[in-house]
């Protein structure tokens, strides 16, 4: 009988860990809008509304932990008194993970807040952030049979206790298409402090005869519950391919942003970005932005701006897609009699967006003072030049256009076909640098520049396509020719890359050998390379001048 009961218990003992690893845990925090912890709340963890689950309460600092779920997708709902009831559905929980959701109750008064005023009958019943500038996963007051409740429809990214992504690209830019760079972007996100997010994210590539040369990215995030999400980040970028004088290039940003509300009707964003560059000499930049939103109505937004750095369409997608060298990433830079020096701008722009049902627009006038214009080219110009700087990591190379002071109008019409799938429009007038004279010699272009008005047009479809779950942003912006872009600054939904563009990001079955999500990622910009302007190098090779560099890149990445 004892030998029997020994065995046993070797089984049981074995099976523990095996039971162990396909069990996880959900817990978080739970707070009032003021940030007050709330003790005694009661936490209802199940797979759906029918059943009942497990429950668990909240302890004196507000924190809750229900241990021992299967995998799965659950919904959490949190009550308390004096409070309306929280809901939040969605939250996917994979075998052996914890997963962090915190939840704000409000009461009835906080609640009402959430609901647009004056909606018109032919609004959209989901919670479409309508302003043509981001979105947001905001909580949505709705009224069930049993009463009000608010309802978030997943899970955030400070919601995840750890989450980690690497992935392995390869492609090149400028004329090399499909060629040997290859690159490994990698991110890692950690809940902090109850209301933090610390993350770490950044791009690091190799290219044939030269060393690696990348840009890391870390920052910290807080989220006071008051509207208030200040954020401060660091980022090191360092390429020994874009050299002067045998000296590598490398440069510190350091970032800090917050926002805040005022009346109920006015949002304050603001920050300021200081950079310091090492190359050659020393250079440094500081770069205030900010912005002023009032909302006039429930469907209509007036907006003031001001920045003094260009977006990067491309951190939207992340650095999984990023480059590793200079072409986009980091303060823009060229040669000056030899000397390095940034370009300098002030954008100031004045846009009003209104919402009509399913469709927004927007119209925005703009100012733009630019101080020693950085221009892009194609190609491998010879040594020696004092006015071009080559970047031999992407095969391209940066000069000054000079200054340009312009002025303009943008028009964007984007249209919701469903809550996966938007169409965007842009239409833009603004001033660009162009040559006169196509075929001319590099050395000379200087004199060849001028400015002139242009404008563009462009089409964007963007969404999450229902059959394969594929994220796909395809784009074509057009433009006459130039070497500069109309409307730079462009940071609404109408925001597109020159010419052809194509981005998907497609799901690839899970295995069991691999324990992580899987993408497909394919990146392509100006694929036809239109807008070349070819010019004479000082060895007598044919160069090119673009608004934008043919481009592909291709991988996979992987998230835990």
């Amino acid at each position: 009988m004892a030998s029997k009961l020994g065995k046993l218990l070797v089984v049981v003992l074995a099976c523990m860990p095996v039971y162990a690893a396909t069990t996880g845990a959900i817990s978080g925090f739970i707070k009032n809008v003021s940030g007050t912890p709330q003790m005694g709340a009661t936490v209802q963890i199940s797979t759906s509304a029918m059943l009942l689950g497990t429950t668990v309460f909240t302890d004196a600092r507000g924190f809750y932990s229900a241990h021992d779920l299967p995998a799965g997708t659950y919904q959490v709902k949190v009550s308390a008194a004096a409070f309306l009831p929280a809901l939040r559905e969605n939250v996917t929980l994979r075998a052996g993970s914890r997963l962090m959701v915190n939840l704000t109750l409000n009461t009835l008064e906080d609640a009402i807040g959430l609901i647009p005023s004056r909606r018109s009958p032919d609004a959209d019943p989901d919670d479409w952030h309508w302003t043509l500038r981001s979105t947001s996963n905001r909580p949505v007051l709705r009224v069930f049979e049993g009463g009000p409740l608010v309802v978030e429809n997943a899970e955030t990214a400070s919601d995840r206790d750890l989450k980690a992504s690497v992935a392995f690209i390869a492609g090149a830019d400028g004329d090399n298409f499909g060629g040997s760079e290859v690159s490994t972007a990698f991110s890692l996100e950690k809940s902090l402090f109850t209301s933090g997010l610390f993350s770490v994210n950044g791009n690091i590539g190799n290219s044939p005869g030269e060393t690696s040369s990348g840009v890391i990215r870390a920052s910290y995030s807080h989220d006071f519950g008051t509207g208030s999400r200040p954020q401060l980040a660091v980022i090191y970028r360092y390429s020994p391919g874009l050299a002067i004088q045998n000296s590598a290039y490398s440069a510190v940003s350091t970032i800090g942003s917050d926002s805040m509300t005022i009346a109920n009707f006015i949002d304050l964003k603001y920050g300021a970005e200081l950079d310091a560059l090492q190359v050659a000499r020393h250079v440094e930049a500081f770069r205030p932005f900010g912005a002023i939103d009032v909302h006039l109505s429930p469907n209509m937004v007036l907006e003031y701006r001001y920045a003094t750095s260009e977006p990067n369409s491309r951190n939207n997608r992340g650095f999984a897609v990023g480059p590793a060298d200079l072409t986009e990433s980091g303060p823009r830079m060229t040669l000056s009699d030899g000397t390095p020096d940034l370009e300098r701008a002030r954008h100031q722009e004045i846009s009003i967006a209104r919402r009509f049902g399913k469709s927004n627009v927007q119209v925005a006038y703009y100012v733009d003072q630019i101080n020693h214009i950085v221009l892009s080219g194609v190609g491998e110009p010879a040594s020696g030049s004092d006015n071009v700087l080559p970047d031999v990591y992407s095969g391209t190379f940066s000069y000054s256009g000079g200054d340009i002071n312009t002025s303009g109008l943008r028009v964007v019409l984007e249209h919701k076909f469903s809550d996966d799938l938007t169409a965007t429009a842009d239409y833009a007038t603004g001033g660009v640098v162009t040559l006169k004279t196509p075929g001319t010699a590099l050395d000379s272009i200087g004199s060849d520049l001028l400015e002139k008005q242009r404008y563009s047009l462009g089409a964007k479809i963007s969404g999450r396509l229902p059959r394969c779950h594929a994220s796909l942003a395809a784009s074509y912006k057009w433009s006459a020719a130039a070497l500069s872009t109309v409307d730079a600054f462009n940071a609404s939904a109408g925001q597109m890359d020159p010419y052809l563009s194509l981005y998907i990001r497609q799901p690839l079955p899970s295995t069991s050998f691999i324990p992580a999500r899987m993408e497909a990622l394919l990146d392509v910009r100006n694929l036809l390379s239109q807008g070349y302007l070819p010019v004479l190098g000082q060895d007598g090779r044919t160069l090119y001048l673009v608004q934008s560099a043919r481009t592909i890149r291709a991988g996979l990445a992987f998230t835990f």
